[in-house]
């Protein structure tokens, strides 16, 4: 998700605190919407009440959307302080993103013990992810 924002926004932006505060709220946001939707879908099949408790569960839960963007804003802050011009920057966080998006993929094919087929299927998935996100990148600029 991260990687699509930083493709679609990557020249949009004059400042990295514009461009590293964007992607910071489009992440809050998102986790907040993923959690609110499948406690929303829960709550309506099973007829369930909105409690406080229900919806902290939930952002519990999805909390794995904070921890996948967490890596390509470290990465854009880390070019930020370093004092590497904005462009490079997001390219740089929208590359990383797309390598860790990859990787994730795989590490997760070797640790659910995938042979070499099922492995070559988890890179292609995370492959064709990043291919999709440089596309928003290409028909936006």
């Amino acid at each position: 998700m991260i990687a699509a924002l930083l493709a679609a926004e990557s020249d949009l932006h004059d400042t990295y605190l514009d461009a590293f505060a964007s992607a910071l709220i489009a992440t809050a946001l998102y986790w907040l919407a993923h959690a609110y939707a499948g406690l929303l879908g829960r709550r309506l099949e099973q007829g369930e009440r909105l409690t406080s408790a229900a919806l902290m569960n939930a952002l519990r839960h999805d909390l794995g959307v904070v921890r996948g963007a967490a890596l390509p804003l470290a990465v854009l802050a880390i070019t930020w302080v370093s004092g590497v011009d904005q462009q490079t920057g997001v390219a740089a966080a929208l590359w990383s993103a797309i390598a860790f998006l990859v990787s994730f993929e795989l590490l997760a094919g070797i640790r659910a013990g995938a042979g070499a087929r099922e492995l070559a299927l988890d890179a292609l998935v995370g492959a064709t992810l990043g291919i999709a996100i440089l596309a928003v990148k290409i028909v936006l600029h």
